[in-house]
């Protein structure tokens, strides 16, 4: 019993310094997550955040963790009532662009630490934001509507979402050109996307991205099969 009240006690320290830390971030800035000022917030002695987090950094992790992941929560929300919907996954897409670009322009600090290379592939909130992107991609892919790979729609996608948070931020909110991200958006799609779902004829690129889609839930072919399938199409697809 011991143990427990211990574990929860220490589960509850570290929910209301992370509580602490994101308010006066979001309130006064990345100045203000001191050590000592997230401590007095969150009522605790300044020892218990160095044991709990390390450091400064490890607690702007673990805050970045924490909105990111009630983020991610809310998009996969999204995305599974769009694809109950049947909805247009062009515009399913497009909408999850548009709160991609809110969110990081709303909050500068944190999208700069998700954002970071050296952080984001140990970052299971930002990963669990990639395979919502992946997973839209993958509508679009099964439509027939992708002109190229899927990996190189979503590293494109990610590019220039990263490419046009950076560019607003480093302009005064009021000379902030409001079309920008909507004009790099659908630049990429010009890029990615067929004109429409391709007819029988239309060439092997779009019906080879659509049918890799696919491969997984060919239950009649054996695991080595289906990965076999696979590499044969991305070999294909980077070949056309």
């Amino acid at each position: 019993m011991e143990a427990v009240a211990r574990t929860e006690n220490r589960a509850d320290s570290r929910a209301r310094i992370i509580a602490a830390a994101a308010r006066l971030l979001r309130e006064q800035g990345p100045a203000a997550v001191t050590t000592r000022g997230v401590a007095q917030a969150a009522g605790v002695q300044a020892p218990v955040i160095y044991r709990l987090f390390g450091d400064k950094d490890g607690l702007l992790d673990a805050v970045a963790e924490q909105v990111m992941e009630t983020y991610v929560a809310a998009k996969t929300a999204i995305v599974q009532a769009a694809a109950a919907a049947d909805a247009d996954p062009v515009d399913d897409l497009r909408a999850g662009w548009s709160t991609q670009i809110e969110f990081g322009v709303a909050n500068p600090t944190l999208f700069a630490l998700l954002s970071n290379p050296g952080r984001e592939p140990r970052s299971p909130a930002a990963q669990a934001g990639e395979d919502i992107l992946r997973s839209r991609i993958r509508r679009i892919a099964a439509a027939g509507r992708m002109r190229v790979s899927e990996q190189r729609a979503v590293d494109l996608i990610r590019a220039a979402g990263t490419g046009a948070v950076l560019t607003l931020l480093s302009a005064p909110p009021d000379q902030r050109d409001p079309g920008l991200a909507d004009a790099l958006f659908d630049a990429v799609l010009r890029d990615i996307l067929t004109d429409a779902p391709p007819p029988p004829d239309s060439g092997p690129m779009a019906a080879a991205v659509a049918f890799r889609t696919h491969v997984a839930g060919l239950d009649m072919l054996s695991q080595t099969e289906r990965q076999l399938l696979s590499e044969w199409l991305d070999r294909a697809i980077k070949g056309l």
